[in-house]
């Protein structure tokens, strides 16, 4: 699920997800007078009612909107017993750590897997 379908494009041209997409048409903006019910989550509950999906990736912003409509959403489909993720957020290829703001950092480290 992701915010706008610009997002749907650029996660196309990396080639690393295949799979189904959502656009919400916006997130979560109390200060811009954005809601949730003005954004297609009713369309995206529908959808996964009807086609239970195995998981539900959240593809969006690391900004305080895009972390208010993930845990908004998030809730949501917790409750339908569906798992949800959300994507890693960190350091950025070919970027050095003295450039990194804290917040990035910790992301970073509570996003890694495996080697």
């Amino acid at each position: 699920m992701v915010e706008q379908p610009r997002d749907i494009l650029a996660i196309e041209k990396s080639g690393g997800f295949k799979g189904l997409y959502h656009a919400l048409m916006g997130r979560i903006a109390p200060l811009d007078d954005v809601q949730a019910e003005d954004l297609r989550i009713g369309a995206l509950l529908e959808r996964v009612k009807k086609n239970p999906p195995r998981e539900v990736i959240l593809a969006l912003g690391a900004d305080v909107e895009g972390e208010t409509t993930a845990l908004y959403i998030g809730k949501l489909l917790q409750e339908s017993g569906i798992a949800v993720t959300r994507i890693a957020q960190g350091i950025s290829a070919g970027m050095g750590f003295e450039y990194a703001d804290p917040v990035t950092l910790t992301r970073a480290f509570e996003g890694r897997r495996g080697f």
